[in-house]
C-alpha cells in the first residue's frame, strides 16, 4: 500500500513540473519580447520618463539600462523589476513604438547578417569551426 501511494505521489508532483516547462523561447524581435535592450550604436531611443527610475541605490553607479517592457510595467517598477534582475539598475523605459519601428528592424537586419537569406543551403556552416562548421569543439 505504502508503494502504490508513493507512486501515485510522485506522479502527481511530477505533473505541475512538466506543465510548467512549455519550451517557450522569445527573442528580441519577436511579439512579446520584454526587457533589457543594448542600445549600442542606435539612435537615441524614445523613453517613456526624462529620468531614470530605480528602487534599490547600487553600491557601484553604472550606466542607465535601457528596457521594454509591457503597459503598467514602468508605472509600477517597484512591484515589477525583480521579474528583470533590475532592482538595482538606473533603467529608462523605452516606448514601444520606438522599440517595434526603429530598434526591431535594425537589430533583425544586423544579426541576420545577410539580409536574412540564408546561406547557400548546403548545411555546412559556411567554414565556422568545429564540427560540421557549428562551432567550437572544445
Amino acid at each position: 500500500m505504502k508503494q502504490v501511494f508513493l507512486a501515485a505521489a510522485l506522479v502527481i508532483a511530477a505533473v505541475p513540473a512538466q506543465a510548467a516547462d512549455v519550451g517557450v523561447s522569445v527573442s528580441i524581435g519577436q511579439p512579446g519580447f520584454y526587457g533589457r535592450i543594448d542600445i549600442g550604436d542606435f539612435p537615441q531611443p524614445r523613453i517613456l520618463y526624462s529620468q531614470p527610475k530605480y528602487i534599490e541605490r547600487a553600491a557601484v553607479r553604472r550606466a542607465p539600462i535601457y528596457m521594454h517592457v509591457p503597459p503598467g510595467h514602468a508605472r509600477n517598477w517597484r512591484k515589477h523589476c525583480r521579474e528583470y534582475n533590475a532592482c538595482g539598475e538606473r533603467v529608462y523605459f523605452v516606448k514601444d513604438s520606438w522599440y517595434q519601428n526603429e530598434y526591431v528592424p535594425r537589430y533583425q537586419k544586423q544579426h541576420r547578417g545577410n539580409g536574412g537569406k540564408h546561406g547557400n543551403g548546403k548545411g555546412h556552416g559556411n567554414g565556422n569551426p568545429g564540427k560540421n562548421g557549428h562551432g567550437p569543439t572544445r
